[in-house]
C-alpha cells in the first residue's frame, strides 16, 4: 500500500524550512478551512495558510496557547482522539462543532502517535470533506509487529480508499530501523490528495523533491527507502 504516486499536480512548500513546513499539492484554491491538531513552538504552516485567507482551527491540551496569534486562527485546549470526553474530542465532533465555510478543508496532523486512533475512529464521510491530508506519522517501525501492522495497515487502507499518497518525507530526528531488508522509518511526513483531485496517476521518478528540507540540520539526513516507490500496480 505504501506507494508514492505523482498526481499530475506540482508540489509546493507551505511553512518554513525544516520542522513545521510541509509539501502540499498546489491545489489550495477552494480550500477555506484547515483543521490542525498539535501545537508546538513553530506554527509557520498555519500562519501561511491563514495569510492565504484560510480559517485555521487548532487544538492541543499540552500547551496553554499559541506562540503567535492571527485573526484567522483559533485555539482550544483539547487533545484529538478516538472518543470525545473531558479534554478530548474526535475529529467528527470537532469538524461538526467548528463547521466549514464552504468548499473543501485541509487536515494537518502532528499529534505524536495519537493519529492512528483518531483516524481509525473518523467516519469516512468526515474524511471525504478534506481535499488534502498531511500527517506526521509516528511509530512506523511498529509495522514489524503484528499488532502494529494491523493498526497502521488499517489506517492506510482507509485513507487510500479515498486518497492517493503523493509525498513522503522521513523525519531525521529518528533513524531508520532495518527489518527484513527494508528501512522502517519511525516518523514520516505523509501527504495525501483526494482521488477526485488527481489529474494523473503515475510512478514518481524520484522520491525526493527539491523543496524537501531536513527536520534538523544538526542531524544526519537520510533518504526514503526506495520501497515507497514501487510502481503502481494495474487495478490499484
Amino acid at each position: 500500500m505504501f506507494e508514492v504516486i505523482d498526481p499530475g499536480v506540482p508540489l509546493i512548500r507551505v511553512g518554513p524550512s525544516g520542522d513545521g513546513g510541509y509539501l502540499l499539492p498546489d491545489d489550495l484554491d477552494g480550500i477555506n478551512t484547515c483543521f490542525s491538531p498539535g501545537v508546538a513552538d513553530e506554527i509557520g504552516f498555519d500562519l501561511a495558510l491563514a495569510n492565504r485567507g484560510i480559517d485555521v482551527h487548532m487544538i492541543d491540551a499540552s500547551v496553554n496557547g499559541l506562540p503567535q496569534t492571527h485573526p484567522r486562527i483559533d485555539f482550544e485546549p483539547l487533545f484529538l482522539g478516538a472518543r470525545t470526553k473531558p479534554g478530548w474530542t474526535t475529529l467528527q465532533d470537532w469538524v461538526g462543532r467548528r463547521g466549514m465555510t464552504g468548499g473543501d478543508a485541509l487536515l494537518e496532523m502532528d499529534i505524536e502517535g495519537s493519529e492512528w486512533a483518531a483516524l481509525s475512529a473518523a467516519p469516512e464521510s468526515v474524511l471525504d470533506r478534506f481535499r488534502i491530508i498531511v500527517v506526521e506519522m509516528h511509530d512506523l517501525h511498529h509495522l514489524a509487529r503484528h499488532s502494529g501492522f494491523l493498526v497502521i495497515g488499517g489506517v492506510f487502507e482507509k485513507l487510500l480508499s479515498r486518497f492517493d499518497l503523493v509525498h513522503v518525507h522521513p523525519n531525521n530526528h529518528e533513524y531508520p530501523v532495518p527489518f527484513n531488508g527494508f528501512e522502517l522509518h519511525p516518523v514520516v511526513e505523509a501527504t495525501f490528495l483526494r482521488k477526485d483531485r488527481v489529474l494523473s496517476r503515475t510512478r514518481r521518478t524520484s522520491l525526493t523533491h527539491p523543496l524537501d528540507s531536513a527536520n534538523s540540520e544538526d542531524l544526519v539526513d537520510f533518504p526514503l527507502d526506495p520501497a515507497w516507490g514501487w510502481p503502481v500496480r494495474d487495478g490499484d
